[in-house]
């Protein structure tokens, strides 16, 4: 059979060779450091044994599927110590997640689990993992399976899971004495783990509904290194610092009450004026590229979301629709089905092509309360959003100018380093996607040749594109590391078909425009959650809600501050004068705390001088300046956008 590696070679092994013996085939140390194989995109155990030509990946933790891998197995050790501590436990589900893994548990009767508890729960861990116990495969019948957990376990979570897998191939995994219910794949042996670290217990609700039992949910994280360990410590201490969750409350940002509701931000003064001048930019740029600014309704008639396929494809994220007049309405779940009528109310031509419709729209989703988290998992949120109708042949022009406008996005809020693009397109679940697979052929071909010509470095995911068509992510590194998935720009061809968009070609026939969705920050919640964490609250001057604190050391100066203070306001500077009677270095310190970026203080030294003593948040003092090298200096930061 014929392996094609990531690298483009080929090699050819006999048939049923495993993943280990490829990899040991290349070198000792990639045997000794393979976790997995994915074998045409599909993930398997180390030792699966390969039949058939293919394209392979071999895995170690390096990589972000390897991870995977590594952290499902450590929650598998996880659930093998807290077997031996705490017997009688049962075991809902324990996945890899983002950075780490957990494990829901119902313990026994009576017993409940805290902080001081983990580093016992650590220690057993590291025991066990040193037995270097192979996590075995045992594929079982359904019967047998079910008998197993309902009948001798006595597991009714684990029952309550081989319910939903009636007629699915079923298998359990093993290791030392613990066995789960588990698709896999796992490491090949616990010896792969090194060094744990587990990091809080929480309470999470039995398959995330309400109305069942609150289990025990123990988050924890491991790696191969103690470096990686440590480091990924000194991170999450430094992540602690810049949580949005905090900062957002220090510096006025944004407030969530269950007054109001849960996951319903309302933005304060500070946050107000920071998002205006984030969109006033954004307005500037659109317009200069051409853009149409629209604003559409909060809500719509449910009919409008059944035509564009978002009601049923996401009903289940959707709040319920509301009964008005006889007719059902539906809180604006995406703002696309409002801008396809704006695009229906007129005749088009092939010369009005392309039409660029852009708008800060609010769109409103279901999320379940323990999904809430500040800013970055709400209920409602404003999308930088835009549609873009146009020719078959304008199509990939249009999308290289998206891509250029999101570069230059980052590049102006300081996140242009280290930008990764992953390809979305569809997998082989055919209810996932609407539309022709032909259309989908033809979407996934065109983004990838626009990747090529534009010389981006990117990988392809299956099974992570919209219902509607393939997409381009983008996903940026903050200060400390950090991905987070910000631009995306998406090919569709279905939603012209849905809502039988056309325009008149030079043929004078009716034909079906291509439909761009793009929306280079996302969402204007979750990207103020970044860029707060990114910037650690300390803004670039352009967009500090209050970019200067004017601080006269008494009142002899009070007059001075004032006309200085009314001159910047003037010229567009966003001000703060504090006339209070306090020591001027209580002044200076709260400056600091409220990470404005300069503080000019006058003193009778200045005012005599007709100069004034400028101090840098974070950098202290930088000396005396007139009134017209200040300005120039705060002139240059807006101009230059630094």
């Amino acid at each position: 059979m014929k392996i094609k590696f990531p690298d483009g070679n080929i090699r050819e092994y006999p048939n049923n060779t495993t993943g280990y013996e490829i990899a040991k085939s290349i070198s000792d140390g990639l045997a000794r450091n393979a976790i997995a194989i994915s074998v045409d995109g599909t993930i398997y155990d180390i030792f699966h044994p390969i039949s058939q030509d293919c394209d392979l990946r071999i895995l170690t933790f390096d990589d972000e599927d390897g991870k995977k891998v590594y952290w499902h197995s450590s929650a598998h050790l996880m659930a093998e110590a807290l077997q031996h501590l705490y017997p009688g436990i049962k075991f809902g589900i324990g996945p890899a997640i983002e950075m780490g893994f957990y494990y829901d548990v119902d313990l026994p009767e009576g017993t409940k689990l805290t902080a001081e508890e983990l580093p016992i729960i650590e220690a057993k861990m590291m025991e066990l993992a040193k037995t270097n116990a192979n996590f075995v495969r045992e594929n079982v019948e359904w019967n047998d399976a079910m008998k197993h957990w309902r009948d001798e376990i006595k597991d009714e979570y684990k029952a309550e899971l081989l319910e939903g897998f009636q007629g699915q191939e079923i298998s359990f995994y093993k290791h030392n004495t613990f066995t789960d219910l588990c698709r896999g794949p796992h490491l090949p042996n616990t010896g792969f783990i090194k060094s744990v670290k587990l990091l809080s217990i929480a309470g999470a609700y039995w398959r995330g509904d309400s109305n069942r039992k609150m289990m025990t949910r123990i988050y924890g994280i491991t790696f191969p290194k103690k470096k990686l360990l440590d480091d990924y410590l000194t991170m999450r201490e430094e992540a602690e610092k810049r949580d949005h969750r905090k900062l957002g409350k220090e510096l006025d940002i944004y407030m969530i009450t269950p007054n109001i509701g849960g996951g319903l931000p309302v933005w304060l003064p500070n946050g107000t004026r920071m998002r205006r001048i984030i969109e006033d930019f954004m307005r500037k740029e659109h317009i200069k590229r051409g853009y149409k600014e629209v604003v559409t309704p909060h809500l719509g008639n449910l009919n409008l979301y059944k035509t564009s396929g978002h009601y049923p494809y996401y009903s289940d994220s959707q709040f319920p629709p509301m009964i008005i007049d006889d007719e059902e309405y539906l809180l604006k779940p995406m703002n696309c089905p409002h801008h396809h009528q704006i695009y229906l109310n007129n005749p088009h031509s092939y010369k009005d092509l392309p039409l660029r419709l852009f708008e800060l729209g609010t769109v409103y989703r279901y999320e379940q309360s323990g999904e809430l988290s500040g800013l970055t998992r709400v209920r409602g949120f404003t999308q930088d959003d835009a549609h873009l109708y146009c020719t078959v042949e304008q199509l990939k022009d249009e999308v290289k100018d998206v891509v250029a406008l999101i570069h230059y996005q980052f590049k102006v809020f300081g996140m242009a380093d280290n930008i990764e693009t992953r390809l979305s397109f569809r997998d082989n679940e055919k209810t996932k996607y609407g539309g022709e697979i032909e259309l989908w052929d033809k979407a996934q071909r065109e983004i990838t040749e626009v990747a090529e010509e534009l010389g981006l470095n990117y990988v392809i995911a299956e099974g992570e594109a919209a219902f509607y068509g393939p997409k381009i992510d983008f996903i940026i590194k903050d200060a400390i590391g950090r991905k987070w998935q910000l631009g995306t720009v998406q090919v569709d061809y279905v939603m012209p078909e849905r809502f039988n968009l056309e325009y008149i070609g030079a043929d004078n026939a009716p034909h079906r425009p291509v439909v761009i969705h793009r929306a280079p920050l996302g969402s204007m919640e979750r990207f103020m959650a970044i860029l707060i964490e990114h910037y650690a609250g300390n803004f670039p001057f352009w967009i500090c809600p209050t970019q200067i604190s004017i601080l006269p050391i008494g009142t002899a100066q009070f007059e001075y501050a004032q006309k200085l203070d009314d001159k910047l306001t003037a010229l567009g500077f966003r001000t703060k004068i504090d006339t209070r009677n306090e020591k001027i270095n209580r002044k200076i310190a709260e400056s600091e705390q409220q990470k404005i970026p300069f503080a000019l203080i006058i003193g009778q030294k200045e005012m005599d001088a007709n100069t004034i003593s400028v101090r840098q948040h974070t950098k202290g003092d930088i000396g005396a300046k007139t009134q017209a090298e200040i300005i120039d200096i705060f002139s240059e930061l807006i101009a230059n956008k630094k």
